[in-house]
């Protein structure tokens, strides 16, 4: 199969270096990873190869994907930076790896992960709220990993820290095939 120099979506993908503590995590990476590629999308993560991010990544790269990796120099042997990827480009500092996957991506993807993680998703979630941005941002909140953040946003909403909508500034999804559907939309 060819594929597009300019993929017809680009999914950021944020999740944890390690594997988690359920098997359901990683499968949900690889299931991710498997369905990117499958739909000639492109896409773009940490660039590690290890924990869930090297289980996304592999897994597009065994379905022939299109693969956008980002790291920072100094977490190359940590992370275990997979250089094999379509496109591979390492930066000085987190914040700009950060910055360099939301600017080649359409849509933000959270799996399962550690602060990291939690760190990516309040930076566009935040952005979004003061109208930096549109992307749409889902939780992949497998077997209701999500479930304590969202309760914590709750929190912050009934203490007056936030409005409302902020609620409505990113979407829970709790499987693969829901978010299939969902990333589809975004291009019909």
């Amino acid at each position: 199969m060819t594929r597009s120099t300019h993929p017809a979506l680009s999914v950021c993908v944020y999740c944890g270096a390690r594997e988690g503590a359920k098997p359901s995590y990683m499968a949900a990476a690889t299931d991710l990873g498997q369905l990117i590629a499958d739909e000639g999308w492109q896409l773009v993560y940490g660039a590690g190869d290890v924990g869930l991010m090297g289980a996304v990544a592999r897994a597009a790269q065994a379905a022939r994907g299109d693969t956008f990796g980002v790291i920072p120099v100094h977490l190359l042997d940590m992370e275990v930076g997979k250089r094999d990827l379509t496109s591979f480009i390492v930066t000085e500092t987190m914040h700009e790896r950060k910055k360099v996957m939301f600017m080649n991506a359409h849509a933000i993807v959270v799996l399962p992960g550690g602060a990291g993680s939690l760190d990516e998703f309040f930076e566009v979630l935040t952005w979004k709220q003061i109208g930096l941005h549109d992307k749409p941002i889902f939780l992949l909140s497998i077997d209701d990993y999500w479930a304590p953040l969202e309760g914590l946003i709750d929190h912050v909403i009934a203490e007056g820290f936030a409005a409302a909508d902020l609620k409505t500034s990113f979407q829970t999804i709790s499987s693969i095939g829901e978010l299939k559907a969902a990333l589809r939309a975004l291009r019909a």
